[in-house]
């Protein structure tokens, strides 16, 4: 399973630009909830992964998709890097499995599961998570790119209405409810970029 290296190198960028101009914004809701770095962190481990744009895209895409996801790891500071970094790496590895068969979706709902584990969370702790299911759900169920970005939009938005359950935010308690999660926020962020560049760029 061959990355496509243009595809591959403009994906990258685009999610570099996208979080490069939402960094402010999303710096100033982790402020509300958390150490208001969240957006420093995610242009940090973007750029990182962007420095490393003509390596990755010459690997197979199982491959690069893991070395993107360790790059954020070790990049990307708090807990969005293991989070972030989790994701891509178990999508690398589910791919490279052969009962795959480029089945996305199933290894999206794998990888997003090894995350759920990593930070011992679940759907409604306020963390990304809330939106990285529904964008699976609307993959799986072959909804088109801007129903996909509608749904991560929506549903980061939800977030506000929740109390949080993980992280530096839980410990505010009832005071977290009426703020957006930082991290279903870059999560909704970066799907729109994804789906929008493969809305522009897919094949006629």
């Amino acid at each position: 399973m061959q990355a496509e290296p243009v595809l591959l190198t403009g994906l990258i960028e685009a999610c570099r630009a996208t979080i490069a101009a939402n960094s402010d914004h999303l710096c100033a809701l982790d402020r509300a909830i958390g150490d208001g770095d969240h957006g420093t962190n995610m242009r940090r481990g973007c750029d990182a992964v962007s420095a490393e744009e003509t390596q990755v895209s010459s690997m197979a895409l199982p491959d690069a998709l893991e070395q993107i996801g360790v790059t954020l790891v070790m990049s990307i500071g708090g807990a969005a890097g293991p989070l972030y970094g989790t994701l891509l790496m178990e999508m690398g590895r589910e791919l490279r499995k052969p009962e795959r068969n480029l089945d996305f979706s199933a290894a999206l709902k794998q990888a997003i599961d090894a995350v759920a584990r990593r930070g011992r969370s679940r759907v409604g702790d306020k963390t990304l998570l809330d939106v990285l299911y529904p964008v699976q759900d609307a993959l799986a169920n072959h909804s088109s790119f801007a129903d996909i970005v509608h749904r991560a939009e929506f549903s980061a938005s939800n977030t506000a209405a929740m109390r949080a359950r993980r992280g530096r935010a839980s410990y505010l308690g009832e005071r977290s409810i009426g703020h957006v999660d930082p991290g279903a926020s870059s999560c909704a962020l970066l799907t729109m970029a994804i789906c929008r560049y493969l809305e522009e760029h897919r094949p006629a």
